[in-house]
């Protein structure tokens, strides 16, 4: 079951979202509420992005292994352009510790 918020909104932007609403067929609420899940979703993404590159560096620290930026870069290109290139070999990085 959904519950009630209220939301004070400036006169300028419940304007501005009333008249987007009503040029995508939805109601001011309906808009809201969408735009309410994509940025919480977009947030969502983000965070989830943050931690896996948080995590990488976590374990490159650990382990010493990497990729070649170029290796990977020649393979992103390649699946871009829809090709299926090698994938990029893992590389153990000796570094002072």
């Amino acid at each position: 079951m959904a519950s009630s918020t209220t939301l004070k909104l400036p006169e300028d932007l419940k304007a501005r979202l009333a008249s987007l609403a009503e040029s995508e067929g939805k109601t001011p609420h309906a808009y809201m509420v969408e735009a309410l899940q994509e940025k919480a979703a977009r947030a969502e993404r983000r965070r989830e992005y943050l931690d896996a590159g948080t995590a990488a560096l976590r374990e490159y620290d650990r382990t010493g292994i990497a990729y070649a930026m170029e290796d990977v870069e020649r393979y992103i290109l390649g699946v871009a352009a829809g090709k299926k290139p090698s994938r990029p070999k893992p590389i153990k990085v000796f570094r002072k510790r």
